[in-house]
């Protein structure tokens, strides 16, 4: 059983692990990496979800639990991959 979530990408190397040194050169214009869960696995959204509340409140709750400076190439978000695609297909579905 599987989740269509139009608009995000989950990058994988070619063995099927994600790759958290992925270059930025991967990220399609006008998208950007996040990193979820303790295994922070690597999704990449488009820039337009960050003008919905439901992902400004991740938003919000990654600066005060990380900061700002996040060297790994992408924004670490503090929530379990469940509670991103559950906020995902919401915010993809314009509620």
């Amino acid at each position: 059983m599987g989740i269509h979530l139009p608009g995000i990408l989950h990058r994988s190397t070619s063995s099927g692990r994600r790759s958290s040194s992925a270059p930025a050169a991967d990220v399609p214009r006008g998208h950007f990496a996040v990193y979820v869960g303790e295994e922070k696995k690597r999704f990449v959204v488009p820039v337009s979800y960050l003008k919905h509340p439901l992902f400004q409140n991740l938003l919000h709750r990654a600066e005060e639990e990380f900061g700002l400076d996040q060297p790994e190439g992408g924004l670490r978000l503090p929530c379990s991959e469940h509670t991103f695609l559950r906020v995902i297909s919401q915010v993809g579905g314009g509620s």
